[in-house]
């Protein structure tokens, strides 16, 4: 038995290799572009600046700083932490191929994520779909956290699946039309999966475990 799920594992990774170098390309470009570190930071943005309703009222340089805030504490100090933890040994890779690599990067993220949703919070000014939202993905990164110690998680699954369900609960909740927001982050998630089937050594399975954490957790954000 052991055997044929190695031969069957090694066929996969093979399958994977030889796809087309365009599609292996465009798979690297997408899982980049829609890092998980880039993923609240490209919501923050789009509610920012598209979205009509949600920071109505707010003036250019507020919602510039509101940026800028998330962007610092969801992208660049988580990255520059994995960054250091690397420069350190304390990581082989970058790129956190394995779950224990895994466990020191996430817990740097659990803090900073706690403290942009902490800070916006505390300000009652701030739309609550939005606090909802950023709580939902300090609470996404603490359940893959806690399944890591157990089992390898796709992180890009988990903060494409928080994004979708984040837009789904808009719909469901709001009374404006936000079914177009949905159907693009339904578009960007599945853009997104597919590339770490593509180009990644992660199984469906934890793929699809990726993104029902990152649904359940944004509907217990919504929920609290």
């Amino acid at each position: 038995m052991e055997n044929i799920i190695a031969q069957g594992a090694s066929l996969n990774g093979k399958e994977r290799t030889h796809q087309p170098a365009v599609l292996r390309f465009l798979a690297h470009f997408f899982s980049y572009v829609f890092h998980p570190l880039f993923i609240p930071v490209i919501v923050t943005a789009f509610l920012l600046f598209v979205h009509p309703l949600m920071f109505a009222g707010f003036q250019g340089t507020r919602k510039v700083f509101i940026l800028a805030s998330v962007f610092l504490n969801t992208g660049l100090l988580p990255a520059f932490s994995v960054f250091l933890m690397w420069r350190l040994k304390f990581v082989e890779s970058i790129f956190l191929r394995t779950p224990k690599e895994r466990i020191i990067p996430y817990s740097a993220a659990i803090i900073f994520y706690f403290w942009v949703w902490y800070v916006f919070h505390s300000q009652p000014e701030t739309p609550v779909p939005f606090v909802q939202f950023l709580l939902g993905s300090f609470l996404a990164v603490c359940g893959a956290w806690m399944l890591n110690i157990r089992m390898k998680v796709s992180m890009h699954a988990t903060a494409v699946g928080g994004m979708v369900m984040f837009f789904l609960l808009q719909i469901l909740t709001q009374q404006e039309s936000t079914g177009q927001y949905f159907a693009l982050a339904l578009l960007v998630a599945g853009i997104v999966c597919t590339s770490r089937f593509i180009v990644s050594d992660h199984t469906a399975g934890e793929i699809y475990l990726g993104l029902f954490t990152g649904f359940v957790f944004q509907v217990i954000a919504w929920w609290i």
